[in-house]
């Protein structure tokens, strides 16, 4: 048995497969673990913004227009009709109207703020056998986008509601 120091250029026979199996699979691993990472962060962003995309839609576009179908999440526009508000402990319920289609809507709980009957509002929602159930609203018009939206603020019907009160 020879137990003197090799050159370092010849490694022994038992050496040479193991410590290139151990660089390759050292080499692959980082690739792996990037890949991996890779690919998670493509399906987490995927989700993310599949899920956070809400369609705008006016309440006669729903179900006719492109991207406003009953099964999707819509943002919903119109105005809280007159008479129609009906609160409980724990739901509002509402009609909601635009260009005079009209929508039942049930929210959980109180919109609260500034929400009241004949306002442009705004729900976030879906449509559940044929009521939109909604889990946001937002008050969408205030004095002073009236006076720079008066066409569009008439087009959404609050102005008769206006008018009915006054």
């Amino acid at each position: 048995m020879d137990l003197s120091p090799r050159p370092p250029d010849q490694p022994d026979e038992t050496s040479r497969g193991s410590s290139s199996g151990a660089r390759a699979r050292r080499r692959w691993l980082p690739v792996i673990i990037l890949s991996l990472l890779g690919v998670g962060g493509i399906v987490i962003v995927t989700q993310f913004l599949t899920s956070a995309i809400d369609y705008y839609c006016n309440v006669d576009e729903i179900g006719v227009r492109e991207g406003c179908e009953t099964t999707s999440r819509l943002r919903v526009q119109g105005t809280v009709e007159q008479n129609s508000l009906k609160k409980t402990e724990t739901k509002t319920r509402f009609v909601m109207t635009f260009n005079d289609k009209s929508i039942d809507v049930v929210y959980s709980g109180d919109p609260g703020g500034v929400f009241q009957e004949c306002i442009a509002v705004v729900a976030h929602g879906r449509m559940v056998e044929g009521v939109f159930e909604s889990n946001r609203i937002e008050v969408k018009h205030s004095n002073e986008y009236v006076e720079k939206n008066t066409e569009r603020f008439e087009a959404s019907g609050s102005a008769a509601c206006s008018l009915a009160q006054g």
